[in-house]
């Protein structure tokens, strides 16, 4: 009999619109719907992770498929990546095809934290309690999040290399402050064009640039793919 370390971890992954932007989401465990009141078997305990910056989902899957276990496998675990940070599967548009516009601008800050909040209006039912686990600008959106619906039935929350404030004057921040607000568009036609590359040629490149790690997580490898689409940039 395999022991559960060795057990497969339960993972569902989807695609949805989310104030009509792609966004993409893991969930561990074997609940996949907890909008709906109906059922008592549903666990009334979420764990929702929120990504810092690039906010891909995938960079969390080994932590929550781990956290999971961590959990005796009891409660859901699921991270929501940040609106059009994903690259969208096949036949799916970055922007959902429709005249209704939820948000002015779901991809600025202040949309990521209202995309956050509608995603858990429409997906957890209200009676389910939260630990919302936040990392690096996921922890400044969590705040937000806390502030503006303080109905949230909010048990912790885990500030994981928390990024809260005067971003912009620490010594990274007015490194790249310039480059990302002024000169981004230079990117564009690098990201562009390496966007033509095959996978295995992505993925050597992305190997490469973290070369200095000790340990490369595969996972990671494959989500950095996305930072190839022009439109993820």
């Amino acid at each position: 009999m395999k022991s559960m370390s060795e057990e497969p971890v339960p993972l569902h992954e989807e695609f949805i619109y989310c104030c009509g932007a792609a966004t993409h989401v893991l969930k561990c465990g074997p609940w996949k719907d907890l909008s709906k009141d109906e059922s008592k078997n549903l666990p009334r305990l979420l764990f929702m992770i929120i990504p810092g910056n690039p906010g891909l989902a995938g960079y969390y899957r080994t932590f929550i498929q781990a956290l999971y276990c961590g959990l005796n496998q009891q409660y859901p675990v699921w991270v929501v990546s940040h609106a059009g940070h994903c690259k969208p599967p096949s036949g799916m548009e970055m922007i959902e095809d429709t005249d209704i516009k939820e948000l002015e601008d779901v991809f600025g800050l202040n949309g990521q934290v209202e995309h956050k909040l509608n995603f858990l209006k429409k997906n957890v039912s209200k009676d389910i309690k939260l630990v919302l686990i936040a990392h690096s600008i996921g922890c400044y959106i969590t705040l937000e999040m806390m502030k503006r619906a303080s109905e949230l039935q909010v048990l912790r929350s885990v500030l994981l290399f928390p990024t809260i404030e005067r971003m912009a004057q620490s010594p990274q921040g007015k490194l790249m402050t310039p480059l990302l607000c002024k000169l981004r568009y230079i990117l564009y036609m690098p990201v562009y064009l390496l966007s033509f590359l095959p996978e295995g040629a992505k993925a050597s490149l992305v190997r490469f640039a973290l070369r200095g790690m000790k340990t490369c997580d595969e996972s990671s490898i494959i989500t950095s793919l996305n930072l190839f689409s022009v439109d993820c940039i």
